[in-house]
């Protein structure tokens, strides 16, 4: 494998372009030089309106929050997307650094309730070890 050396606006851009934590800056690049995709395992039967990122199921209409420089940000799982603003994201680091406009671990930015729970949980707690 080689390295490629990137400037920060340019990491940026591919991490915001990343569809889902399982798109690589790698299956970016390769989107828009317009090559193949490359094959791999096909992701398991899932419900459409359910989010799954990183294995981990968020259940449509799971609400979303985060705080940051004093405000509140909230955002809702519809129809397989966290949805924050009107816009869709396809994980919760691109969501986040939608807010923050910087690079940021959406798994412990993000807290969620998953419906009919009455606690909010950092997103990172729902993760497998």
């Amino acid at each position: 494998m080689h390295t490629v050396e990137v400037d920060f606006e340019v990491w940026k851009e591919l991490t915001a372009r990343r569809e889902s934590e399982s798109v690589t800056c790698n299956d970016v690049l390769r989107k828009l030089l317009r090559l193949s995709p490359k094959t791999g395992t096909p992701e398991p039967d899932r419900r459409e309106e359910d989010w799954w990122v990183k294995g981990v199921r968020f259940p449509n209409g799971t609400e979303f929050q985060a705080k940051y420089k004093g405000e509140i940000y909230r955002g809702k799982v519809e129809n397989g997307a966290l949805v924050v603003g009107g816009k869709r994201f396809g994980y919760p680091s691109a969501a986040a650094v939608s807010i923050t406009q910087n690079p940021v671990n959406g798994w412990v930015f993000w807290e969620a309730k998953l419906p009919g729970q009455p606690d909010w949980r950092v997103i990172k707690s729902f993760r497998r070890n």
